[in-house]
């Protein structure tokens, strides 16, 4: 394998089917990909969880990181003997950044119990249409400041379990009124209304740190009439890079939802994808489709239609968030905590502030 593919391949998380550690994944992680996106269909007990984990870091033989999405409410992937989260909008509701950090480092010591080192949240879209099909209970809330404190506050939780956080989706999907996950949604605000409300839970995550951030398959029209944010320069390299300065690794949604694959090729994906700025791609589902995806990149580079420096910065952002967050799983000894009366305390406080507001 060269050097160029080593490099592509580390640009890519990849999802896979079963329980087990498979052919499918294990080809893959010979190839060199960054990491493993675990859905429900992978887990079970935390037991099991971490036995695939194991498995996983096991094969790669080097720093690979494994994510989940594990925000809470409809979007909690582990849940079987795992402590019962409510949603996000609870923890807006309630309101205090103490117990929004609390509640990150209860997912967080769940996530790192059972090798998990990247959970894609927080949300950090500001809700202010009733009628997003995505979003909803999953964000925060409608005041973006209050957004900003407690998604940073619950990212800080994450930090201190030693599990990376990822807040998403950038600049914003809160006010979209169709799914990205089907078709590709268009916002037309303007740059004012976008700073005033969008993008302040971002920047406020940008000044912070977070580790991460994922892009959003939404156009913003103010920013790039034409290409989603995840592969436009515009929203990426010019905005979050430039304006807002976030120096950290910036993760695409998946590729493989509709508002994306529908429009553009894998190819058209990875190449506008990396030149915009995107460091880390998800291929949630299909492993042909995450091969191709990496050898789109050999093949640009060798073309000359993509720089192979900026497939090396990107995969260096990748590496080192590896460096920083994919530690071996825990022992057996760590699953004590998964489920426990602290960590049910905490989460029974989110939801008990929420009906209060209510």
């Amino acid at each position: 394998m060269s050097d160029l593919e080593a490099a592509a391949a580390t640009l890519l998380m990849v999802g896979f089917h079963g329980t087990l550690s498979g052919s499918e994944i294990e080809r893959l992680i010979e190839r060199g990909v960054g990491g493993a996106i675990l859905f429900s269909r992978n887990v079970g007990s935390p037991h099991a969880v971490l036995e695939l984990t194991r498995q996983l870091k096991r094969r790669a033989a080097r720093p690979l990181l494994v994510a989940v999405d594990q925000e809470g409410g409809t979007v909690t992937r582990l849940r079987d003997g795992f402590t019962p989260l409510p949603a996000f909008r609870a923890l807006g509701q309630n309101g205090d950044p103490d117990l929004a950090r609390s509640y990150g480092r209860v997912v967080g010591r769940e996530l790192k119990a059972v090798g998990i080192d990247l959970d894609f949240a927080p949300v950090l879209d500001v809700d202010t249409n009733p009628n997003n099909p995505v979003i909803g209970r999953r964000s925060l809330g409608a005041d973006p400041e209050r957004v900003a404190t407690l998604g940073i506050a619950f990212a800080a939780g994450l930090g201190d379990a030693g599990v990376a956080a990822c807040g998403k989706h950038f600049p914003g999907h809160g006010d979209t009124e169709s799914d990205s996950h089907l078709v590709l949604p268009r916002l037309p605000h303007a740059m004012e209304r976008l700073e005033r409300v969008e993008l302040v839970p971002f920047a406020a995550a940008a000044r912070a740190g977070i580790p991460a951030i994922m892009t959003a398959h939404v156009v913003f029209e103010a920013l790039d009439a034409t290409r989603p944010a995840t592969m436009s320069a515009a929203v990426v390299g010019g905005l979050l890079r430039g304006r807002l300065g976030y120096t950290g690794t910036v993760v695409s949604d998946d590729l493989e939802m509709k508002a994306v694959a529908d429009q553009f090729t894998i190819e058209e994906v990875m190449v506008e994808g990396l030149e915009a700025g995107v460091d880390l791609f998800l291929v949630c589902h299909t492993a042909d489709l995450a091969h191709r995806a990496i050898d789109a990149v050999v093949a640009a580079v060798r073309r000359g239609v993509l720089s192979e420096k900026r497939v090396l910065e990107a995969s260096g952002r990748v590496m080192e968030l590896a460096r920083r967050f994919a530690a071996a799983p825990a022992g057996d000894d760590a699953l004590s905590l998964v489920g426990s009366s602290e960590h049910r305390a905490v989460a029974e406080r989110v939801g008990e502030g929420a009906r209060g507001a209510a």
